[in-house]
């Protein structure tokens, strides 16, 4: 059975720092892409960022140069460091497990980002 589960969430004020994380098992996580995605309110899901198996990296251009996403192979867990948070950040969180294009997706229950003025 995959579960992907997210954790870290909370309320911060802007300009300040979370850092989220994704714990993972039933999947052979070195070989996934990892992807975090948002949602805020009546908005679509979105990709905020996505790390290959082999380490690259990509991001949304609104997070660029604030967010960091990583991955410790050795614990089957992704991260999504978090900084200079802006109230636009606020979200639910989702963590997105996909071993290719063609293959299913598996995503957690999510974790809500709550970014103050």
């Amino acid at each position: 059975q995959v579960q992907l589960v997210e954790s870290g969430g909370g309320l911060v004020q802007a300009g300040g720092s979370l850092r989220l994380s994704c714990a993972t098992s039933g999947i052979i996580f070195s070989l996934n892409v990892m992807g975090w995605y948002r949602q805020a309110p009546g908005k679509q899901r979105e990709l905020v960022a996505r790390i290959t198996s082999g380490g690259n990296t990509n991001y949304a251009d609104s997070v660029k140069g604030r967010f960091s996403i990583s991955r410790d192979n050795a614990k089957n867990t992704v991260y999504l460091q978090m900084n200079s948070l802006k109230p636009e950040d606020t979200a639910v969180y989702y963590c997105n497990a996909r071993y290719s294009d063609v293959s299913p997706a598996y995503w957690g229950q999510g974790t809500q980002v709550t970014v103050s003025s």
